[in-house]
C-alpha cells in the first residue's frame, strides 16, 4: 500500500489498559469468542464505501458556496503521480484512468474509465482498449490513443525517474526501456486514434486492476512534454482529463482546483474543491467547528477521534466505511519455536482479538478471519479462527512447551501504536505459557533484517493498491517475495497457486483459487494471524451531500459525486 496513514488507536483507552495490561486482559474478564460484527457505535456494513452522507439539513447551508474544503497536514511533493507514491487526492480528481474501480452495491468494481470496453486475448497476453471519443483534455486536446502510448512509455523512461513503474514493468519491453535498452516500449501499440493494443510479457490476471490505481492516470502528450520538469507543479501546465482542474497552488497554504465544465461524465456540481494546509490536528477540529471545514479524515488525524465520536452534536456527520486493509501478525517460520505449526496456531488461539478491537480500538472495525478484506475482489465468508486459550495451552503442550516458551515480538523504533498493540497481546501470549519479549529496532536496521528474512513475529497493516486479491497474497506468499517479508514460507502448493492465479483468464475460477490459498494459510499452515479491518472514519458538515468512503486503500477520495446545499 502506497499512502501512510496513522490509526485509529484509542490513546485513552489505550493508557487506561497498558497501565495495568495484565489485569486488563486475565482470564476471567476477556469476552470470549471473536464476532465479525463491530461493536456499538460502528459502521455496520463490511462494505468499504458503505454509508454515505445523509441529506444536509434544510436549515444548513454553507458559507463558502459551491466549494468543499479540506485539510491537508503535509505539503505535497507533486501532483505527477508517477513520480509520488503517497499523495493522490489531486491526482483522483483532476485525471482519469482507462479503467476505474468503484464501489458498487458494496463491492469494489471495475467499471469503464475513458476505455469504454476492452478485448483480452485467449492466452491473457494481449488486452485491446477501445477508448471513448468524446473526452477531452483540460487544454482542449482530444484524448487519442497515441497518449495512452505516450502515458506508459514516459512512466518506463528513465529519465522520467517515476516511482511508480511497478504498474507498467509486465508489459512487453517495459523493464528493457526502463534499463535504457530500448527506445520506447514494445508491448503498448496505437492501433488508431481510438484503440490501444497492450501486449504483456506473461499472462498477469490482476492487470486490469493494476491499471485502475492513479498511478495509471493518464496524461497528454502534448501538453505533458511542453511542462516538462513543471508538469505536476505549476497548475497552467498540468493537464488532464478529470472532473475538476487545477487554478492554483500556493506553497504552504492551498491548492485550488475547479470545475472542469467539458468533463465527459458531465459537468460536476461543485464549482470547486481547495485543499488547505492544516498540519495541526487541534486547528483542523476548530476550523471544522467553524464552518471553515467541510469534510475532515479523522481516520487520518486521530487525536480529534474521542472529541467527535463522543459528542451527540455531531453523531449525524460521523461517515463510516471499512477500509480495504487488514491488520495481521506475521510469523517467521524459520525461528524457533515458530517452524512449528502447532504453536503457531497456539499464538491464534491466544490473541482475543474482539476484546483488542473494541477496547484498544473502540469497535472501529470488524475481526477478520482472512487476508482478503471484506468488499474486496475474492472475499468470502471464512472459517472462524476461536478464541481458545485452554486449547492454545494444550498445543503448546503438545508441541514440547508445557512449561511455556521465549518467542519476541518485532517493531521499529517509536511506532506507538505497534507498541500499543504488542503489550496487549504480549499479556494474552504470557497468559497461555509464552515468555514474550518485544524487541524495538530503528527503521533502517529493521527493514534491512525483514528484507533478509531475519525479523521474527511481527505486526503488519497493508491496504490495497489494487482491487485483487493478488495484491495481497502473492505480496507477502509468494516463492519471490517470502523471504523478503520475513516469512519463509515454504508450501509449495500455496507458490503453485499464486503463479497460476496471476495466469487464469477464468475470473470465476481464480477466485475460488485465491480461496483455497487464504484457507491454507490461515487454517492449515497458520503462516499469520488475522485480526482486524478498521474502518474509514470522516467527519462531514451539515451541507455536504453524497459522499462516501472510498473503496481503495489509499483514503483518498474522488468529489465528483459530492455537492453542498447552499
Amino acid at each position: 500500500m502506497k499512502r501512510k496513514l496513522t490509526k485509529i488507536l484509542s490513546g485513552t483507552l489505550a493508557a487506561v489498559l497498558l497501565a495495568g495490561c495484565g489485569a486488563a486482559f486475565d482470564e476471567g474478564s476477556a469476552t470470549t469468542g471473536t464476532t465479525a460484527a463491530a461493536s456499538s457505535g460502528a459502521g455496520t456494513e463490511a462494505a468499504a464505501g458503505s454509508e454515505t452522507t445523509p441529506a444536509a439539513d434544510q436549515g444548513s447551508k454553507s458559507p463558502a458556496g459551491n466549494i468543499i474544503r479540506i485539510p491537508e497536514a503535509d505539503e505535497f511533493p507533486t501532483v505527477d503521480c508517477q513520480k509520488d507514491s503517497a499523495y493522490y487526492v489531486v491526482p483522483l480528481n483532476i485525471y482519469d484512468r482507462l479503467i476505474e474501480c468503484e464501489t458498487v452495491d458494496g463491492q469494489a468494481t471495475l467499471v469503464p474509465g475513458l476505455a469504454e470496453s476492452w478485448d483480452v486475448s485467449e492466452d491473457g497476453l494481449v488486452y485491446t482498449f477501445h477508448l471513448r471519443d468524446d473526452v477531452t483534455f483540460h487544454n482542449g486536446e482530444k484524448l487519442e490513443a497515441d497518449d495512452v502510448v505516450y502515458t506508459i512509455d514516459r512512466m518506463m523512461n528513465p529519465e522520467t525517474q517515476a516511482v511508480n513503474t511497478d504498474f507498467f514493468s509486465m508489459i512487453k519491453g517495459a523493464m528493457d526501456r526502463f534499463d535504457g535498452k530500448a527506445d520506447s516500449v514494445e508491448g503498448v501499440k496505437a492501433l488508431d486514434e481510438h484503440t490501444v493494443e497492450i501486449t504483456l510479457d506473461a499472462p498477469f490476471a490482476p492487470f486490469l486492476a493494476n491499471l485502475a490505481t492513479p498511478s495509471c492516470s493518464i496524461y497528454n502528450r502534448e501538453a505533458t512534454e511542453a511542462a516538462g520538469d513543471k508538469f505536476g507543479i505549476d497548475p497552467e501546465l498540468t493537464i488532464g482529463t478529470g472532473p475538476f482542474k487545477m487554478k492554483d497552488w500556493v506553497l504552504n497554504d492551498k491548492i485550488t482546483l475547479v470545475k472542469n465544465d467539458d468533463y465527459f461524465k458531465g459537468a460536476p456540481s461543485l464549482d470547486g474543491v481547495e485543499l488547505i494546509q492544516v498540519p495541526d490536528e487541534q486547528t483542523q477540529k476548530l476550523m471544522y467547528e467553524n464552518g471553515e471545514l467541510d469534510i475532515v479524515d479523522l481516520s487520518s488525524f486521530i487525536s480529534q477521534l474521542d472529541f467527535f465520536l463522543e459528542n451527540d452534536q455531531y453523531k449525524d456527520n460521523i461517515v463510516r466505511g471499512t477500509e480495504a486493509g487488514t491488520y495481521f501478525y506475521l510469523f517467521n517460520q524459520t525461528m524457533a519455536p515458530m517452524e512449528d505449526v502447532r504453536v503457531r496456531k497456539a499464538v491464534q488461539m491466544a490473541i482475543d482479538r474482539q476484546t483488542i478491537l473494541e477496547q484498544l480500538y473502540r469497535g472501529e472495525g470488524v475481526v477478520v478471519n482472512s487476508f482478503i478484506p471484506d468488499g474486496f475482489a475474492g472475499s468470502y465468508e471464512a472459517a472462524e479462527i476461536p478464541y481458545d486459550p485452554e486449547g492454545a495451552k494444550a498445543l503448546l503442550a503438545e508441541a514440547g512447551y508445557a512449561d511455556g516458551c521465549d518467542i519476541e515480538l518485532y517493531q521499529k523504533t517509536d511506532d506507538s501504536d505497534a507498541m500499543a498493540l504488542n503489550q496487549v497481546v504480549q499479556s494474552m501470549l504470557e497468559q497461555v505459557g509464552f515468555h514474550v519479549t518485544i524487541k524495538q529496532m530503528d527503521e533502517a536496521a529493521y527493514t534491512a533484517s525483514r528484507k533478509e528474512g531475519e525479523i521474527g513475529m511481527q505486526r503488519a497493516v497493508w491496504w490495497a493498491d489494487y482491487n485483487d486479491p493478488d495484491n495481497f497474497l502473492y505480496t507477502f506468499f509468494s516463492a519471490k517475495n517470502t523471504k523478503v517479508r520475513s516469512t519463509n514460507h515454504a508450501n509449495q502448493k500455496v507458490f503453485d497457486l499464486l503463479d497460476a492465479g496471476r495466469t487464469e483468464t477464468d475470473n470465476e475460477k481464480r477466485m475460488e483459487m485465491y480461496k483455497e490459498i487464504d484457507t491454507a494459510l490461515v487454517q492449515e499452515d497458520a503462516a499469520f494471524v488475522p485480526l482486524f479491518q478498521m474502518n474509514h472514519i470522516v467527519v462531514v458538515q451539515d451541507w455536504v451531500e453524497g459522499f462516501s468512503i472510498p473503496w481503495n486503500g489509499w483514503t483518498d477520495a474522488s468529489y465528483y459525486n459530492v455537492s453542498v446545499k447552499q
